[in-house]
């Protein structure tokens, strides 16, 4: 029997090709920032946690990056592991302009002008107890005190080449200081991508892995400073006030699991929305796929197109370079 329904959805179905008309999303290499776990060693290091991702020291960087930017990519965020003799209760290594990081961005920029280079902005990576911020006598993150050492690092980051700097440490105010610290040192045209929705999460244990911030693999609890995932509004707030500090991007992190904040964030905030894919994401797909349960191209790829179609402009991934080479 053949019923006679006006409207069949599914005629927008019938081929690859009809398919592919209609389709509301695609994904593009240059949608990517690809982050990048640079050291000091002097050998390229597999993350054991993150199959396909790799610690790279300065003298190789370079090629990896200019593969990366032949396949259409053209942002990178350099995340450092440095010697832990470096590692001190103040970080004070992250205000050292030769430091690991800074070394990298001004070889890289030396070679290829035309890149975009993105610096995170935070404390971890530089503190012996893994917090993004400096402690105060009773264990508490001390806020101002914080913010101000991120502020001197900026004009590190502006002046070693970076185009953007990334502040992903939960402070708050932290936008309006950074931003009046560059323009009145006349950075005014490095930008400010601002983690304003980033959560206490699960999902960040390979990272920590990767620059090795966790002391001897202890939990490190930032619930003090990082959102909780159970609130909506509380994200809403921080999206507005990083808004109105004059942040240039807004940045929600982890993504999938965020897609509603992401959504709200491209609705409400005329500025470019990022979204941060994190470690975890990235390896509980790789994890399944080397079990045989899930294929991991085809789960990244729809991975990805989900945080797009939430609204992110630009997605942070550790895929970019494998996804993008797919395109």
């Amino acid at each position: 029997m053949t019923y006679s329904f006006p409207i069949r959805p599914r005629r927008l179905r019938v081929s690859e090709s009809i398919r592919s008309i209609v389709q509301e999303n695609r994904l593009h290499p240059s949608d990517f920032v690809l982050p990048i776990f640079i050291s000091d060693d002097d050998r390229v290091v597999e993350i054991s946690s993150m199959p396909g991702v790799y610690r790279w020291p300065i003298d190789q960087l370079s090629n990896h990056i200019a593969s990366c930017a032949n396949m259409g990519i053209r942002a990178f965020a350099l995340f450092p592991k440095i010697s832990s003799d470096l590692k001190t209760t103040s970080g004070h290594e992250i205000l050292n302009p030769k430091s690991l990081v800074y070394r990298a961005a001004r070889s890289l920029k030396s070679l290829d002008s035309d890149i975009v280079l993105i610096a995170d902005l935070a404390l971890d990576p530089y503190t012996s107890h893994g917090q993004d911020g400096l402690l105060l006598e009773n264990g508490y993150v001390g806020n101002d005190e914080t913010v101000e050492v991120l502020a001197k690092a900026s004009l590190i980051c502006a002046d070693a080449g970076f185009d953007w700097v990334a502040p992903s440490d939960m402070m708050d105010g932290r936008v309006a200081i950074i931003r009046k610290t560059l323009d009145q040192n006349s950075y005014l045209t490095t930008g400010i991508i601002s983690y304003s929705a980033k959560f206490a999460s699960s999902y960040y244990g390979p990272f920590r892995a990767a620059i090795d911030s966790s002391p001897e693999g202890q939990n490190v609890d930032k619930s003090t400073y990082q959102l909780n995932p159970a609130n909506l509004e509380e994200a809403k707030r921080e999206l507005r006030l990083d808004f109105e500090e004059g942040a240039d991007m807004l940045m929600v992190k982890p993504a999938e699991p965020f897609l509603d904040i992401i959504n709200y964030a491209k609705t409400n905030f005329d500025i470019p929305i990022a979204a941060y894919q994190v470690s975890g994401e990235y390896s509980r797909i790789m994890a399944a796929d080397q079990l045989g349960w899930l294929d991991w191209e085809m789960c990244a790829h729809e991975s990805l197109l989900s945080i797009k179609r939430a609204g992110a402009t630009v997605i942070f991934s550790y895929f970019a370079d494998k996804i993008a080479s797919l395109l």
